[in-house]
């Protein structure tokens, strides 16, 4: 199996049954630019929901993902896979690659557990800093290599 890339908004994803959106958060509970405002756009539930999570620290670590049911068959994935929100002192960006495969990790087990299909923008690359042939190997191996729909979408 193949990720599918399609042109589109991810915050409206195609096809048919359980869909769940993933996309990437950082670890100090700050929710303000990027995909994040598209998704505040259409559901509070999933800002809320972080911002809770954030404030009490029960795992929230890097790697580790919170499902937000917003829809009869769709919840969104907050992935926490991005250190801080600014490049380190050395100048390396927030992305943390180890952090977004595990967590897709999880998001691939949920996936299979409710039968559902996944949708993300490039997930990583906006304002994490990441480079998409990072982040592409993860999702092959995480997601369509065990099965998973995946769609990936580029905003027009």
């Amino acid at each position: 199996m193949q990720i599918n890339y399609l042109k589109g908004d991810a915050t409206q994803p195609v096809g048919q049954g359980n869909k769940i959106i993933v996309h990437v958060c950082n670890d100090v509970g700050g929710w303000g630019k990027g995909f994040v405002m598209a998704i505040s756009k259409r559901w509070k539930e999933p800002e809320k929901n972080y911002r809770e999570w954030a404030s009490h620290g029960n795992d929230f670590d890097l790697g580790e993902v919170q499902f937000v049911q917003v829809e009869p068959t769709l919840w969104i994935a907050n992935l926490i896979g991005q250190r801080n929100i600014k490049k380190s002192k050395d100048g390396l960006p927030p992305v943390r690659y180890n952090a977004i495969r595990k967590g897709l990790s999880k998001v691939s087990v949920f996936a299979r557990e409710i039968n559902a299909s996944v949708h993300m923008p490039h997930i990583g690359c906006g304002l994490a800093g990441g480079k998409w042939d990072q982040i592409e190997p993860s999702i092959t191996h995480e997601l369509t290599g065990a099965g998973v729909q995946t769609y990936v979408y580029d905003f027009e």
